[in-house]
């Protein structure tokens, strides 16, 4: 089966302490088989990246894990994956989860999913893509991220239109309309820029 569609994922190597996360990561992989979107993630088979990766394997759906090595060393690699690819470093990680994407979709995580979502936002900012940005905001999780960049916007710190790089969907249907539904991105990519 070949994928119309790669979806960059964005979330936890946790599965954190409210069910709801997991399971809109296992739905969010079954939805995905069934509509033959491709996902792109971290390689893990831990947390709800491992929830996610398996529910869209289980449906027959297509997984590209990528993992730095010394992750892949400490057994979290996800051995079932379509392809997993290890690289080098963090660094290439991340620059290969974006070429391989047509978007992102940023689910609940830790410090690490906060560190992707803001370098692909900041990446947006900077005309290096205009490929769409969808944050999952299962049971209020990113409420307070969305008071922050209010914050920073009211000090100043970022201009309103800032708020026009993502989109806030509140659940899983929303989210797989806003990807399907989004325009094809148009800029070329610029790997010297990165």
């Amino acid at each position: 089966m070949s994928s119309k569609i790669s979806l960059c994922v964005y979330c936890g190597s946790s599965a954190g302490l409210d069910s709801r996360h997991a399971e809109a990561a296992r739905e969010l992989g079954r939805r995905m088989a069934e509509r033959r979107i491709r996902l792109i993630y971290g390689g893990a088979r831990i947390g709800m990246m491992g929830v996610l990766a398996d529910a869209l394997l289980a449906g027959g759906g297509e997984v590209v894990g990528i993992i730095p090595g010394h992750l892949d060393r400490d057994e979290v690699g996800h051995r079932g994956a379509t392809e997993l690819i290890v690289v080098d470093s963090m660094h290439r990680r991340k620059y290969m989860m974006f070429e391989l994407s047509d978007a992102f979709a940023i689910l609940p995580g830790g410090l690490g999913t906060l560190d992707e979502a803001f370098e692909i936002l900041t990446w947006r900012k900077l005309g290096l893509h205009d490929k769409p940005v969808i944050l999952v905001d299962i049971a209020g999780y990113w409420r307070g991220l969305l008071a922050l960049i209010d914050h920073v916007v009211d000090q100043g710190f970022a201009s309103p239109a800032d708020r026009n790089l993502y989109r806030v969907v509140s659940g899983i249907d929303e989210l797989l309309e806003a990807v399907e539904t989004a325009p094809r991105p148009a800029l070329a990519a610029h790997p010297e820029r990165l």
